[in-house]
């Protein structure tokens, strides 16, 4: 969780496995508590809209939802992959998260004038399938790359100057990317908070493994 006021973003954060729907409400508390806010206060509440996690997209966006519907709130979606890409300082990425099921959610992403512009919007891939990239030199992220290091070192062979598979989406990166969203008029109504799936089945049938 996270809370942007002006420039500075406070942050909550734990790694507590399936506990989030548990964690979530005592960390939005102690954020706004913190600041001498009140749920009332906000102007606006983002949430990560995926790909990822579809329990977690699911709780995410239906704390946003809460939120936003008790105060009357704008909300944003910011996507995980570019939340990703921000988090790298780089100006040319691509993110990567680990699909399971031998498969990668990606898109690439190029920053220019202090925005991003989406090279390849985010798709659901096989590792070795992953889409061509335009020319340059790009920073690879996300546990794609070490989910799946030898398949996308063999697809981008020559193309990447740097991976860090540490790289996940995190509420910091979400906060600062939807502040930028909010100042261009970029919220909406609650009801059209829906997160972004992007796979429509979680597990293989027999017959397919």
């Amino acid at each position: 969780m996270a809370l942007a006021r002006g420039s500075a973003v406070d942050v909550r954060e734990e790694n507590a496995g399936r506990q989030h729907s548990r964690l979530v409400l005592g960390m939005i508390d102690e954020l706004l508590a913190v600041q001498g806010m009140r749920a009332a206060d906000l102007d606006g509440v983002a949430f990560g809209e995926g790909p990822g996690s579809f329990t977690g997209l699911r709780i995410a966006c239906g704390i946003t939802q809460g939120l936003a519907f008790a105060g009357d709130l704008p909300v944003v979606g910011i996507g995980t992959l570019l939340a990703m890409a921000e988090a790298t300082g780089a100006e040319r990425v691509v993110s990567c998260l680990d699909a399971r099921m031998h498969e990668i959610y990606f898109a690439a992403y190029e920053k220019s004038g202090g925005e991003w512009r989406i090279a390849h919007a985010p798709g659901l891939y096989a590792p070795v399938e992953a889409p061509p990239l335009p020319a340059g030199d790009w920073f690879g992220c996300g546990s794609g790359f070490a989910s799946y290091p030898e398949e996308l070192a063999r697809r981008y062979d020559g193309r990447l100057a740097g991976v860090d598979p540490d790289v996940r989406p995190h509420a910091r990166e979400i906060a600062r990317l939807a502040l930028r969203r909010f100042g261009r008029g970029g919220g909406v109504d609650a009801a059209a908070a829906v997160p972004i799936y992007i796979r429509d089945k979680v597990a293989l049938k027999t017959g397919e493994r």
